[in-house]
């Protein structure tokens, strides 16, 4: 079994800053994609970032310039940097996980989600 655990989240105000962070652990040989998605009250979950295992990343329009999401395949983790929060960035952050557990087997994984709140 492959946990990921998010940790980051929090209350700030428009304009500010937080760093999200998931780490994955378990039954791991490696991970290919890796991603953020968020999830507001009354809406259907979206992708924020993704960043493949080379390293090529794309985010969402509406985080364009204001979000940047890497990751560290040593310790398997994909952290998500927001800058210049606003009000509609609230929601709650889920870290998604292509996981290769075995040979020819992958996992989606997906973290229990951290909730952001940006304050006007």
């Amino acid at each position: 079994q492959v946990q990921l655990v998010e940790s980051g989240g929090g209350l700030v105000q428009a304009g500010g800053s937080l760093r999200l962070l998931c780490a994955a652990s378990g039954s791991i040989l490696s991970i290919d994609r890796m991603g953020w998605y968020r999830q507001a009250p009354g809406k259907q979950r979206e992708l924020v970032a993704s960043i493949t295992s080379g390293g090529s990343s794309n985010v969402a329009d509406s985080v364009k310039g204001r979000f940047t999401i890497s990751r560290d395949n040593a310790k398997n983790t994909v952290s998500l940097q927001m800058s210049s929060l606003e009000p509609e960035d609230t929601a709650v952050y889920f870290c998604n996980m292509y996981v290769r557990v075995r040979i020819g087997r992958y996992q989606d994984c997906w973290g229990q989600g951290t909730q952001v709140t940006v304050s006007s």
